[in-house]
C-alpha cells in the first residue's frame, strides 16, 4: 500500500488522475524519482514489484488493457564477491592454544573445522546427528535444502576430533542425541553456531564479515583456488545448479591476479 501511495502522490503531482491514463514513462520517471531521492537498490525493486502486481490484478479484472509494465526493468543490483577467510587465518583453528581443554572447548573447535572443512550451511550442523557421521566410511551424510541428502568426506585429522569429541560429549551429556549441546544440556541452534563463529573469528580474522556463512565461501575458495573440479564443488556445496557455484571462480580468479601482481617481475610495470 505503501508503494502504491508514493506512486499515486507522484502521478498527482504529474497531473495524471485517471488509471488509463498512465503510461511507462509516468513510471519510469517515478522510478527516476525515487532512486534520485536516496532509496536503495532493494526497495526500488519491491516497489516496482508493487506496482506491476497491481497492474497485473488490474487487467486480470479488466479494468485496464494494457501491460503498462512491460519495457519497465529493475535496477540491476552489482555483484558482490563472497567474503572469505585467508589461509593464514584458517590454520589458526587447528590452533590447540586457541581453545578451553574441556567439553566446550572440544566442542567449539569442531564446530569451526567442521564448517571449514566440509562447507556445511548453518543449519544443516545444527541439524546434524551423530549417527549420520560414519566415522568408518570417512563421510558424513548432510540433509540440506529440500531435504536432499549429500554425503561429504571427512579427512583423518577431523574423523579423530570427532571421535575425541563424541567420547567426551558421552561423558558429559549421555541422554542428549544431538551433535552439540550447551554446557547445560540444550541441544545446539544456528544462532548458537554464529556465536561461536563471531567469538573465535572476530580474534583472528581481519575479514569484513564474519560468519558460519563465510565458512561455506572459504570451504569453495581455497578448494578452486587449490584446483579442485568445480562439478565436483557444487555436489559438495549441496548446489541445485552450477550458476550458484560460479560465483566462486571470481574469487579464484582474484586470487591469481593478487599472485601475478606480487610474484611477476613485471607485473609492476606501468
Amino acid at each position: 500500500m505503501t508503494d502504491l501511495e508514493s506512486l499515486n502522490a507522484w502521478l498527482q503531482e504529474c497531473g495524471v488522475d485517471e488509471v488509463e491514463a498512465i503510461s511507462a514513462r509516468d513510471i519510469r520517471s517515478w522510478q527516476m524519482a525515487v532512486m534520485e531521492a536516496g532509496i536503495g537498490e532493494g526497495t526500488v525493486k519491491r516497489k516496482l514489484s508493487s506496482v506491476r502486481s497491481w497492474f497485473r490484478y488490474m487487467r486480470r479484472n479488466r479494468w485496464i488493457d494494457r501491460d503498462v509494465m512491460a519495457k519497465i526493468t529493475a535496477p540491476k543490483s552489482p555483484k558482490h564477491l563472497p567474503v572469505f577467510f585467508k589461509e593464514s587465518e584458517t590454520e589458526r583453528i587447528y590452533d590447540a592454544a586457541m581453545f578451553a581443554n574441556d567439553y566446550e572447548g572440544e566442542r567449539d573447535k569442531l564446530i569451526l573445522r567442521l564448517l571449514y572443512e566440509t562447507g556445511m550451511r548453518r543449519s544443516e550442523l545444527a541439524g546434524l546427528r551423530p549417527w549420520n557421521i560414519d566415522l568408518n566410511a570417512r563421510q558424513i551424510k548432510v540433509l540440506g535444502k529440500g531435504r536432499k541428502e549429500r554425503y561429504i568426506p571427512i579427512e583423518a585429522e577431523l574423523k579423530n576430533n570427532i571421535e575425541q569429541y563424541l567420547t567426551l560429549k558421552e561423558k558429559e551429556f549421555p541422554e542428549t542425541d544431538s551433535m552439540f549441546v550447551t554446557k547445560r544440556g540444550r541441544p545446539f541452534n544456528a544462532a548458537d553456531i554464529y556465536r561461536v563463529v563471531k567469538r573465535y573469528m572476530s580474534m583472528i580474522s581481519s575479514a569484513e564479515k564474519i560468519s558460519p556463512h563465510v565458512f561455506r565461501h572459504t570451504f569453495a575458495t581455497h578448494l578452486l583456488n587449490d584446483g579442485a573440479n568445480i562439478d565436483a564443488i557444487k555436489e559438495l556445496l549441496g548446489h541445485a545448479n552450477l550458476n550458484a557455484t560460479e560465483i566462486y571462480t571470481h574469487n579464484s580468479r582474484e586470487h591469481l591476479k593478487e599472485a601475478y601482481k606480487h610474484a611477476h617481475p613485471r607485473a609492476g610495470k606501468k
